[in-house]
């Protein structure tokens, strides 16, 4: 594969966006079954009703050690919420790597534009939902 063919890099680019989303689908899944599993049908039918005040995590709190902790305990939730992280983070993987890619064709404006999108993303992803009057 010549990285240095556009279409080659829209190949690349197309396999992490499709990967990534067959991935954070299949978690979801995963977590679903351990839902429907644990509950039972009927008790999960409670769950599909959405109700802002009561997001359910299965009294794990909510960081990324009680996720990691939740995924080892298999709580439904944590592993629906890996799946929606990994969905998220997918766009942000390929903008990463879109980094390199331009680096491997040495287009420098390319590498700096990219680099520069990939610091907004993880600034509004880390660093924006710490300052005051962002809190959702």
């Amino acid at each position: 594969m010549n990285l240095k063919d556009p279409e080659s890099m829209n190949v690349v680019i197309g396999k992490v966006l499709r990967y990534g989303v067959l991935l954070s689908g299949a978690i979801v899944v995963l977590g679903t079954v351990i839902l429907v599993v644990s509950n039972g049908a009927s008790e999960t039918a409670g769950f599909l009703t959405y109700n802002a005040g009561a997001v359910p995590h299965d009294g794990i709190d909510v960081s990324l050690a009680g996720l990691l902790r939740g995924l080892a305990a298999f709580s439904a939730f944590s592993w629906i919420e890996l799946g929606v992280i990994v969905l998220i983070a997918t766009p942000v993987s390929r903008v990463l790597i879109s980094i390199f890619l331009f680096a491997a064709e040495k287009d420098r404006i390319y590498v700096l534009i990219t680099a520069v999108v990939l610091a907004l993303l993880l600034f509004s992803i880390f660093v924006t939902p710490s300052i005051p009057g962002f809190q959702a």
